[in-house]
Parts: C-alpha cells; structure tokens; sequence
C-alpha cells in the first residue's frame, strides 16, 4: 500500500500543482536545496544533476530529467507515481525561471541587495534567507558569480519558489543583461582588426570637430538603446558613420573604437564588431 504525503510535502506538491497551472514549470527540491534524479539509478544524483553531465551507461532516463530540464507543467507528471517519492522527501518547490519567461536576479547578501536598488530598476521582490530575489519579465543565459553575491537565474538554471513577492515586475533591463557580459579587451586589442579608411585629401568638410563628436555619441546611442536585431543595428550604423564621416580623413581609431566598445556592451564580440566594421567599408567603398 503507497504511503500517504505527510502534510507538509503535500503543501509542497499543491503549490508546485498551482504555478504548473498558470505555466510556471517546477520540481521538487531535497535537503541542500538539490534537485531528484527521477529514476533509480539518479538517485543522489549519481550520474548528475545535469544532462550533460551523465556518465555513459549511468542513466537509462528517457532525457531531459535532470536538475533544471526536470521541470515541468503537467500535472500528470507532477503527481505521478515516480514523484511520489521525491515530494515524500521534498523540502521545498523549484521553478524554471526561463520556461516562464522569468529571469532572477539573486542577490546573496544585503551588500548585493544594496547594489541593486542603487543599480537596477524596482520590479517584483522576494525576500530569501540572506538577501532578496528580483524577477524581471523576459528570459536570459544564466550565469553566477556575475559579481560579488549576485547570480543570474534564467535559462538552464532552477530557483527556489519563497512566493509571489511584492512589487509589479518590469521588462528585463539591459543593466541585467549587461552582467554575463564578459569583459572585453583592452581598447588596443581592437587596433590590429580595424582597417580605417584612407582620407580623400582636401579640406575636410566638418566644420568643427564638435559635428563630429555630436555623430560619434549617436551613433553610440543608437547601439546602447537597441532592443532587438543588436547585429543589424550595429552593422547599419557602422555604415552611417562611414558615409558620412569615412571619406574626409577625420575619424579616428580612438572614435572606432568607442563604436566597438558600445557594440561589445549589448553582447558583440571584437571579432564581429571588425567583420561588421570590413563589410560596412566593403559595401561603400571606403
């Protein structure tokens, strides 16, 4: 005869029962906030919690079942047989944030709780036990370790359900995004990559070097504000600081560089800020 649920873990199941119904896909945590491996030989997570980290022949799991991929919405799965044993030692409820659409900032410390209110824009908060969770509408890579106390739950990453928080949730900002954004090189680096064009002679046609700097800080803007297409907006306004200040002689490495360093910001690599920088000369003449 199966064991009943004890009252506690059946709490658990009903709230994993409830998010499922709204899309929310769960999972049932163990002790150390762990997820189940979901068939007898995962248990303990004996051939780990991830599918790239099974070991050949440890697992006969149809995939995914693992740590984050185990999440799902369907109740039947949920409250099936297999589960049963899972909620029975469940401490607490797991969500996806990504397959929702979510992204968690966690913020591990009151230091990194600071930083984010002086940093970040104000969205749906929920307390944990050493700092708070900020959720933004909209999906990302998760990365942790992004800086000191803040990790990134997205996709391909699990986070604890502690409740529905306070505070209307806000589109995911560019200030979040930012953060798994590795550190570029140094402005240097770039040099060898980029070809500048060579100056038709004459006298150069700006009048004052501020036409020119007013240009260099749109073009700039024009790559910060992208929202979407981030490739194509740069290579376009690569190819409107060259028509119109490519030919004269008076762009510098120095203002290509802030382009590429703009670029780099919303996620570009050098490599492809050069390529875009070579078409956009190819495709004028310059």
């Amino acid at each position: 005869m199966t064991q009943p649920i004890p009252i506690r873990r059946e709490r658990l199941l009903t709230t994993a029962l409830e998010l499922a119904a709204v899309g929310v896909p769960v999972l049932p945590l163990r002790a150390g906030k762990l997820p189940f491996g979901n068939c007898p030989a995962c248990t303990g997570s004996a051939c780990g919690d991830r599918p790239h980290m099974k070991r050949a022949g440890a697992c006969a799991c149809p995939a995914p079942c693992h740590g984050w991929a185990a999440a799902t919405t369907d109740a039947d799965v949920l409250s099936s047989l297999p589960w049963a044993g899972a909620w029975r030692e469940a401490r607490a409820v797991a969500y996806h944030p990504g397959g929702a659409g979510l992204t968690v900032v966690d913020l591990d410390s009151p230091e990194a709780a600071a930083w984010a209110r002086a940093s970040l824009p104000a969205t749906r908060t929920v307390p944990t036990t050493r700092g708070e969770h900020w959720i933004y509408q909209g999906a990302m890579r998760g990365a942790n370790n992004v800086r000191p106390g803040v990790d990134i739950k997205s996709t391909m990453a699990y986070a604890r359900w502690l409740g529905p928080g306070t505070g209307t949730m806000v589109d995911l900002p560019d200030a979040v995004r930012a953060l798994t954004v590795k550190e570029r090189p140094a402005p240097q680096h770039c040099r060898a990559a980029v070809s500048m064009p060579a100056s038709a002679g004459g006298v150069c046609r700006h009048r004052t070097p501020v036409y020119l700097e007013r240009g260099i800080t749109m073009a700039e803007g024009r790559i910060t504000d992208a929202r979407s297409a981030v490739h194509a907006t740069v290579y376009r306004v690569f190819l409107a600081v060259l028509s119109t200040h490519g030919r004269c002689g008076c762009l510098t490495e120095t203002h290509v560089q802030r382009l590429f360093l703009a670029a780099q910001a919303k996620g570009e690599s050098a490599r492809h800020c050069a390529i875009a920088w070579a078409n956009a000369r190819t495709a004028l003449g310059v």
